[in-house]
């Protein structure tokens, strides 16, 4: 059972990392897919996978943040009139 929750979660966390192009969300989503990846690395007693898996997730909530608040900033400009300050 086990191994099929890490091929689920490996899949999943594939899955996302190939449609992250289609938004924030993909990227939040396989900020979530790490966090299962690793989780399965522990309980299968595989830490070392587990630790790099929980690194790229802090490392895709972080690129999801940046993406965020990029994303806000443009609506905000996009917000202004014309020419005005």
């Amino acid at each position: 059972m086990l191994t099929v929750y890490g091929a689920c979660a490996v899949t999943f966390m594939m899955l996302m990392y190939a449609l992250e192009r289609r938004g924030p969300r993909f990227v939040l989503a396989f900020a979530f897919g790490c966090l299962l990846s690793s989780s399965y690395g522990f309980l299968a007693g595989t830490w070392p996978f587990g630790v790099v898996e929980a690194v790229w997730s802090a490392v895709a909530l972080r690129r999801f943040m940046g993406l965020r608040g990029g994303a806000a900033a443009r609506s905000g400009s996009a917000e202004r009139a014309p020419g005005g300050e």
